[in-house]
């Protein structure tokens, strides 16, 4: 409010109301400054102020948004006024602090421009340098125990929402369970390293995956749809040796784990999403890997093939069949991605004819 003169050296400060010590009236009044002494002057009264003090003993309480100002006196009478930038006013000319802590932060400044895109510089090199690193050292300092916790809450999730239980004949299990532990027997973990199980996929249908501590399971859809081409179910699986020995599936976890956390650090505090990761098993299921991680197992799944004296090309026959029979022919399904593509393909063809050589 403009300032203006009310006789000697007076000046209005702010209109508002005036609330008398002890009491609930609210009346009309002036906050003017004299020199050092702020008063207030009811409305249509002359004679003495009904408040005044030295400007350095009132109270006057903090700027936030458009709420009114309080200023109290000593007597404690209060002088309350909606005229925000009238009290700012006085105040820059007579104390350095006008604006209340909350009322700063709620201000806005060109240079929370800057503050936000520099966050968000911060979170993507965080997510290009620094996650990568700290899920490799999350990997190497993890116990096995971990990993058996996460695949058996997993696999127990699975169980009572999507699975059911394997029709295959004992005898076929059998069979390819045999076949399975000589292939395994190959690998870095040994067939004493891994747990072949055997579901009814329900709505997952076609499909076989690996969790972090080597137990694989392969759906009854998935064996089907083979049409007994054993050759082409034991490729599948090398596979998913191929994501164990890797350890994508535990490094997809912290990944996932690690995102969450980035995420809360730029938008703050979303719930319990990091602890949901860490501890719901059933999260590994939700997240693809990467088209790195599915050509790191394809190149185990040939390798494997070839040292266990199996057709090292199989599992490229196999996505081959579910892009003709399903139509997948894009670069994501429903557990460990698994597209047919024709570049996978050929690259699996090429690294089979190496090994033959």
């Amino acid at each position: 409010m403009a300032s203006e003169a009310t006789g000697g050296d007076a000046r209005v400060i702010a209109r508002g109301h005036w609330h008398p010590p002890r009491s609930s009236k609210a009346l009309a009044a002036t906050l003017l400054v004299s020199g050092t002494t702020l008063l207030v002057r009811l409305d249509g009264e002359a004679g003495d102020p009904a408040a005044f003090n030295d400007a350095r003993r009132v109270t006057i309480s903090d700027r936030v948004g458009n709420i009114p100002r309080r200023i109290g006196f000593v007597d404690g009478s209060t002088f309350e006024t909606a005229d925000n930038d009238a009290i700012d006013g006085w105040l820059r000319k007579t104390r350095s602090r006008h604006h209340g802590f909350v009322h700063e932060l709620e201000r806005f400044h060109p240079r929370l421009i800057a503050v936000v895109l520099g966050i968000f510089l911060l979170g993507g090199l965080i997510y290009r340098f620094a996650l990568p690193a700290l899920v490799e050292v999350a990997v190497a300092v993890t116990p096995p125990v971990v990993p058996k916790m996460m695949s058996s809450g997993t696999l127990a999730s699975l169980d009572q929402t999507v699975f059911s239980k394997s029709g295959l004949p004992e005898e076929r299990q059998r069979e390819l369970t045999e076949k399975f532990e000589a292939l395994a027997a190959y690998s870095a973990r040994g067939k004493d390293g891994y747990d072949l199980n055997f579901r009814k996929g329900g709505l997952i249908g076609p499909n076989a995956f690996a969790l972090p501590d080597g137990t694989l399971v392969i759906t009854d859809e998935l064996i089907d749809l083979a049409a007994g081409d054993s050759e082409m179910i034991l490729g599948v699986l090398a596979h998913e040796i191929g994501h164990v020995e890797k350890t994508h599936s535990l490094r997809q976890l912290y990944r996932a784990a690690g995102m969450a956390g980035l995420v809360m650090l730029i938008a703050g505090d979303i719930g319990s999403a990091g602890e949901d990761i860490l501890t719901n098993g059933a999260a590994l299921i939700s997240l693809s890997y990467s088209r790195s991680a599915e050509s790191e197992a394809d190149h185990v799944s040939v390798e494997l093939m070839a040292k266990a004296g199996h057709d090292p090309a199989a599992i490229a026959r196999f996505f081959e069949l579910i892009e003709k029979k399903l139509g997948d022919s894009g670069e994501t399904s429903i557990l460990s991605t698994h597209p047919g593509t024709p570049e996978r393909r050929r690259q699996i063809d090429e690294w089979a004819k190496e090994i033959r050589k």
